[in-house]
């Protein structure tokens, strides 16, 4: 099956000397929905961002068979569709309309192709009604549809999302999860939350101090007490109202 994306030996340090990735070696299949599972300051977000460029990590990557490199960035983050933990990081534009068309159009796309993809992503995430309105007017759960539907608008191959649901209340996580579930792109979800993981995704991948400490089914995560309690440091893994 067709790699969507393949990282060998990944590394990357902060400036403050924080070890954030430590020799990753990654590869998802298309099609395959991923979640990255581990306890803050893992890596986890640092890995989402390094693999479209944001963060320059050392080692390989190549998505959608595009290796990452300075000439391919604008294709790569037309095909891995970015969504940010806070929506406000990716929401600047005047208007909610605005916001949606940003990426398509600076992919080069024509004035009515830019609109055409920007009305069915709006359409899609059933936002339509706010295209007029400024993003930072809105609840945190439609700032989150806003900003899924910024990635929708780039048609990507790939969705990838940090901790998508966080702030939500449980309204906004169920209409949320529906979203996400029926998504038919590749999906990576990076989340601290097992139980999520599971729901969601087909594979789990651990990762603790920027290393890959499992990688399993889904199926089988919940049942590796001993491996969630070394990655967590408990036994609880999952909020428990879920």
């Amino acid at each position: 099956m067709k790699s969507a994306i393949l990282a060998k030996n990944l590394s990357f340090t902060y400036p403050d000397g924080t070890r954030a990735l430590d020799g990753i070696d990654l590869e998802v299949s298309a099609g395959e929905k991923v979640a990255i599972v581990g306890p803050n300051g893992a890596g986890k977000s640092t890995l989402l961002f390094a693999l479209n460029g944001l963060v320059e990590a050392q080692g390989e990557i190549e998505i959608a068979g595009l290796k990452l490199e300075r000439k391919n960035l604008t294709q790569i983050r037309a095909r891995y569709g970015l969504v940010f933990q806070n929506p406000d990081d990716q929401l600047f534009c005047p208007t909610v309309f605005e916001d949606v068309a940003f990426g398509p159009s600076n992919m080069g796309l024509s004035s009515s192709d830019v609109e055409a993809r920007a009305n069915h992503a709006l359409a899609a995430m059933d936002i339509e009604k706010y295209r007029n309105r400024s993003s930072h007017h809105l609840s945190v759960g439609e700032k989150k549809k806003v900003a899924i539907a910024t990635a929708l608008a780039l048609e990507p191959e790939i969705f990838a999302f940090d901790e998508p649901l966080s702030n939500l209340d449980p309204k906004g996580i169920d209409d949320l999860l529906i979203i996400i579930d029926g998504l038919r792109q590749t999906v990576i979800v990076v989340t601290h939350d097992v139980f999520i993981a599971k729901r969601l995704c087909n594979r789990v991948v651990g990762l603790k101090g920027g290393r890959i400490v499992f990688d399993m089914p889904a199926s089988e995560v919940l049942s590796h007490k001993d491996a969630l309690t070394a990655l967590f440091g408990t036994e609880c893994v999952c909020s428990c109202k879920r």
